[in-house]
């Protein structure tokens, strides 16, 4: 048991010396040094080197008679000082290092990404990382499945903009809803899934042929600015859109079909991408 602890209180900071010093006064104080090496096995020649750091640190106490005698803090109060201590020291290694965050990454390589769930925890984690904006282009299937993760970003204070296919029940972000969301998947035979998170990293790709779903992830910028901004472009047409559809369906046809068979390069009008 004592050696559990003494193990418990290493893994605190503390040496195996300062361990058993400290655990004797637990167990009984206020002592002197010389008390405290006898009942702790401390040699005496290190005890008071020993007691000097404990007391320093502010884990024990001293009383400034003719004799010094010291007693612990008590053991919560040591846990708190600790658990206070290591999350300064994880937001101070936060900062330090956040210059690093993204010339860490390969920002050269495009990674390629296997599998429905694979690509959706790429994007969950694309999410955490984010601190301004999201762009997500997405059909209500797997809107469902980063439903909590994009909620999160907005209460942090991020902005996510989503383009959806589908009935997307949504209180948190800007949606805009795509037209035909029913007869784009028949014409696409699939799902796609588009998402740019602070204009830095991107994840483009199909969703909807579960573990063949094939996607990439990349910071790249010759791809992050001209993905992020052909969806940014999707916006504007859908702006437009609500302001001018009747002049433009005259024009184009009922939601620019018109504009998407003159682009087709197949007889069916169809897409042949899966």
């Amino acid at each position: 048991m004592i050696e559990n602890i003494l193990e418990t209180l290493k893994n605190l900071n503390f040496t195996e010396y300062e361990a058993k010093a400290y655990l004797a006064l637990l167990e009984e104080s206020p002592l002197t040094g010389y008390a405290v090496a006898k009942n702790s096995g401390v040699p005496r020649s290190k005890i008071y080197e020993v007691l000097d750091s404990l007391a320093t640190r502010g884990d024990i106490l001293v009383s400034h008679g003719i004799t010094q005698q010291y007693i612990p803090i008590p053991a919560k109060e040591l846990i708190k000082n600790r658990r206070i201590k290591a999350e300064e020291n994880f937001k101070l290694a936060e900062l330090s290092l956040e210059q690093f965050n993204h010339s860490a990454k390969n920002r050269e390589n495009i990674w390629n990404i296997i599998g429905h769930n694979e690509i959706l925890d790429k994007v969950k984690e694309c999410i955490l990382s984010a601190e301004r904006r999201l762009l997500i282009e997405v059909w209500k299937e797997e809107f469902k499945e980063l439903e909590a993760e994009l909620r999160k970003a907005t209460d942090r204070g991020v902005l996510v903009t989503i383009i959806a296919y589908g009935d997307i029940e949504c209180d948190f972000a800007n949606v805009y809803f795509h037209d035909m969301s029913n007869e784009i998947t028949e014409e696409y035979g699939g799902r796609w899934l588009v998402f740019s998170a602070d204009d830095l990293e991107v994840v483009a790709g199909i969703v909807s042929l579960d573990k063949d779903s094939r996607a990439a992830w990349t910071m790249h910028q010759g791809l992050v600015m001209p993905i992020t901004e052909v969806m940014i472009h999707d916006l504007y047409i859908m702006e437009i859109m609500g302001k001018h559809r009747e002049l433009l369906e005259e024009s184009f046809g009922k939601n620019l079909i018109n504009l998407r068979k003159k682009f087709s390069i197949h007889p069916d009008y169809k897409k042949h991408y899966v």
